[in-house]
């Protein structure tokens, strides 16, 4: 396999803000009398701001009580809870191995590009000071989430990769999905189980464990 880009979710393959991004729903939701939990924070992972919280209003049976306006005033609430812990964030917690990759694939010149669904992943990149190492970023605005393929597929064609000599690294099955939907070769991170199930090529347990050569050879074992 001729490489041409590595794409990366952030979430659960860089860093983790998960923890984040559910203390900022779960105070959303408790305003609106609804109530979640980690393990229903879960089914968010991967899935853009509108569609988590229209999962939470459905699981709330409050799908009908909230207009336009108000969706997107409840979505800015989050958001806005959610960006203020993002300032605790520093290098440190970058997952292990992520930079010595990003360092791996800079040096041989193989673009390297964030698909993440998160409007808020410039300024999360920033925090980690990782944004240099990225040739591209994809603005996820008007773009239809996964596991529909599109953010990968824009991604690709930003860096001009064929899709067929890429590689894609998520952790959430619908991220899998995307990846597997735009003809890339998928590298799941977290549990086998869950992401062979969404089409996985090959699983790793932890990003400590990711390493560039190998993923080449892999993809090309597969190919």
């Amino acid at each position: 396999m001729k490489l041409q880009a590595v794409l990366f979710d952030l979430d659960g393959v860089i860093t983790d803000t998960a923890e984040y991004h559910y203390l900022a729903w779960k105070q959303m939701a408790d305003h609106i009398e609804i109530d979640i939990d980690r393990e229903f924070n879960e089914t968010l992972k991967g899935i853009s701001r509108m569609e988590s919280l229209e999962r939470i209003l459905i699981h709330g049976k409050r799908e009908r009580d909230f207009s336009g306006e108000q969706r997107e005033a409840l979505a800015k609430e989050k958001n806005d809870h959610y960006v203020s812990l993002l300032t605790h964030l520093s290098p440190e917690n970058t997952y292990p191995g992520i930079l010595e990759l990003l360092e791996q694939l800079n040096q041989v010149h193989i673009p390297v590009v964030l698909t993440s669904a998160s409007k808020n992943a410039p300024q999360i990149l920033k925090s980690l000071e990782l944004e240099d190492k990225f040739q591209y970023i994809v603005n996820p605005d008007g773009i239809t989430g996964k596991p529909a393929p599109d953010i990968f597929l824009k991604g690709a064609q930003a860096v001009s990769a064929d899709p067929k000599y890429c590689i894609g690294i998520e952790d959430a099955q619908a991220g899998i999905e995307a990846i597997k939907a735009a003809g890339m070769y998928a590298v799941g991170i977290g549990e086998e189980r869950l992401l062979s199930i969404a089409g996985a090529d090959i699983v790793y347990d932890s990003t400590a464990k990711l390493d560039l050569y190998s993923l080449i050879n892999a993809a090309s074992l597969a190919s």
